[in-house]
């Protein structure tokens, strides 16, 4: 979709990488906090954010308990979501 590689958690898509960066989608209340993290910014690949989704760059990623971290994330706001 994106021009990259997307996972997703019943047929909503959780976690991806685009370019060098990590996408992931944790709810627009935990993306305005996770804006604060250094190497976070907002999912913003088309000219027009899309909420609910922030970009980690490839430092805020090069650790293993890193990735599983935002994975975690996403999966707790997803895994909530009814199933497609």
């Amino acid at each position: 979709m994106f021009g990259g590689l997307c996972f997703l958690l019943h047929g909503h898509m959780l976690v991806g990488v685009w370019k060098d960066s990590l996408i992931a989608r944790i709810g627009e209340e935990q993306a305005d906090e996770a804006m604060l993290e250094p190497h976070v910014r907002p999912m913003d690949i088309t000219g027009k954010p899309m909420k609910g989704w922030v970009m980690v760059a490839a430092e805020g990623v090069a650790e293993e308990d890193a990735v599983k971290g935002w994975v975690q994330r996403a999966v707790k706001f997803v895994g909530k979501l009814p199933a497609k």
